[in-house]
């Protein structure tokens, strides 16, 4: 069933909210959904909704990188979202419950293929430019790894930067890798895997523990078969 029938209230009773992110992970959650036996037809098809109510779970599907923000604020009681998305929003109080298993990209070093000014912006200046989507990642890194480099934020394709001369390589995530072998970059450097997580809302983990913990345990159990 599905529909809106007035705003959703997460609180000790009635069913609990999760967030489902759009995008790369939404087929993937769908689909773990389903093997616990929670009904996903309804946001599976063709609806322009954002609210799917089950008999289980209110179901509330947003972007990704939205997910955070309302789990912590308790709009929703659990949420999927990438590793990614928070490893950017540290800040976020919210619980991270799961890896998933599912979903894994990885996060990396580019630079132009065949190109060492990458290697030679560090040596010769002390520092290079990295043009990045996820500049809280980057500069950890750099911290970690001792390299020196300037970190330029982007919003857009960051695979451009390199390409006119923005930035001597990018931190990006990436799938398959076409991306960026079309545009001539190849990868130098990778720095974590990143998967889908379940996260909680911190309230609601204490209030609503043995339902959430016994969730848990069922996607747990599914995302390891």
């Amino acid at each position: 069933m599905s529909g809106i029938a007035g705003p959703i209230r997460t609180g000790s009773d009635g069913p609990l909210t999760l967030a489902v992110p759009r995008g790369a992970l939404f087929s993937g959650t769908l689909d773990l959904l389903d093997t616990i036996g929670i009904e996903t037809a309804a946001p599976r098809g063709d609806s322009r909704s954002l609210i799917f109510r089950t008999e289980e779970l209110n179901l509330v599907t947003m972007r990704p990188s939205d997910v955070p923000t309302y789990v912590e604020a308790g709009a929703a009681d659990l949420g999927v979202t990438g590793k990614d998305v928070l490893g950017e929003q540290r800040d976020r109080a919210v619980y991270e419950l799961l890896d998933l298993g599912f979903g894994a990209c990885r996060m990396v070093l580019a630079g132009r293929r065949g190109d060492r000014s990458l290697d030679e912006a560090e040596r010769r200046l002390g520092a290079m430019r990295i043009a990045t989507k996820y500049p809280r990642t980057t500069q950890r890194w750099l911290a970690h790894s001792g390299h020196q480099a300037e970190v330029i934020e982007v919003k857009g394709s960051v695979e451009l930067a390199p390409l006119v001369g923005l930035a001597d390589g990018i931190v990006d995530l990436v799938d398959t890798g076409r991306t960026l072998a079309e545009n001539e970059l190849e990868v130098r450097e990778e720095i974590e895997i990143c998967t889908a997580r379940l996260v909680a809302n911190r309230v609601a983990h204490k209030l609503r523990a043995v339902e959430i913990d016994a969730l848990a345990d069922r996607l747990r159990e599914a995302a390891a078969r």
